[in-house]
C-alpha cells in the first residue's frame, strides 16, 4: 500500500469541511478534521502530520494561535490557513506566524489541491525525509521505527511515540540540562503537577532501557530537569 500524506484539516463549517475532507480523500489524502483549535492541537501533539490546513476563525483556539503553537513543536510541517478574510493585515500575520500561504474563502477544491501538492513536493513528504537516526554511546535511536538498538548485542526495544520523541530529546542534546518545564510544555503542552508526574514515570521506563549501556544515564538536576550524561 502507497503511503497517504497525512493532513491536519482544521474548520468549523460543518459543510465546508465535509466537502473539502471527501475531496481531499478522494485525491489520496489521509485527513484527520477537527472543528475547533484546542482538540486539533491535542492530535499534533500526538501523531505526525504532512502538513496543516488551518482555518483563522476557529472556537476555543483560533488559527494563528493554533499555528503558533504547531511552529513550537515543529519548525517544518507546511501551514496553510484558510480564511474568509481579505485583509492584507491578516495575511501578514498569519506567515509571520510561520504559515507558508493563504487560501480565501470562498475557493476552488482545485487550487487549494495545488497548493497541498506544491508544498508537500517541497518539503518531500514521508518518503523523502531525514532519516531521523541518533547515536548515543552503544544506543541507536530510529525514531521513524520508534525503536532503541542496543549496538553491543544486537536488541531493539519497541517504544510509544512519546518516549520516542523524550528519547530523541535527550539524545539531540547529550550532556546539557533539559529542563522540566520545557519538556512539559513542549510534550503536554502545558505544565502542571499531573503532567510532570507522568514525565516521571517516562524518564523512569527510559532508564531502565539505557541502564544496559554504564556509559549512557539520564542524571535528575534538582529543582530543574534532566542531563544525558554519556
Amino acid at each position: 500500500m502507497s503511503y497517504k500524506p497525512r493532513i491536519l484539516y482544521v474548520e468549523d463549517d460543518e459543510s465546508l469541511s465535509y466537502l473539502t475532507k471527501d475531496n481531499l480523500e478522494f485525491e489520496g489524502y489521509d485527513i484527520d478534521h477537527f472543528s475547533d483549535g484546542e482538540t486539533a492541537l491535542e492530535a499534533f501533539l500526538n501523531k505526525e502530520y504532512d502538513l496543516a490546513l488551518l482555518d483563522v476563525m476557529l472556537p476555543r483556539m483560533d488559527g494563528f494561535t493554533l499555528a503558533r503553537a504547531i511552529r513550537e513543536r515543529d519548525k517544518n510541517v507546511p501551514i496553510i490557513f484558510l480564511t474568509a478574510k481579505g485583509l492584507k493585515e491578516d495575511k501578514i500575520e498569519g506567515l509571520k506566524l510561520g504559515g507558508d500561504d493563504y487560501i480565501t474563502k470562498p475557493f476552488s477544491i482545485e487550487e487549494l489541491q495545488l497548493k497541498i501538492k506544491v508544498f508537500l513536493k517541497r518539503s518531500q513528504v514521508k518518503e523523502n525525509k531525514a532519516e531521523d537516526v541518533y547515536q548515543i554511546g552503544n544506543w541507536v535511536l530510529a525514531a521513524k521505527a520508534f525503536e532503541l538498538r542496543y549496538l553491543v548485542n544486537g536488541d531493539e526495544h519497541k517504544l510509544t511515540k512519546r518516549e520516542t520523541e523524550i528519547v530523541r530529546e535527550f539524545f539531540k542534546h547529550p550532556n546539557e540540562v533539559v529542563k522540566r518545564k520545557d519538556l512539559l510544555i513542549q510534550f503536554w503542552g502545558e505544565e502542571d503537577y499531573f503532567k510532570s508526574r507522568s514525565l516521571d514515570v517516562f524518564i523512569s521506563r527510559i532508564r531502565k532501557l539505557l541502564k544496559k549501556d554504564p556509559g549512557v544515564e539520564i542524571e535528575s538536576i534538582h529543582g530543574i530537569g534532566f542531563r544525558l550524561n554519556c
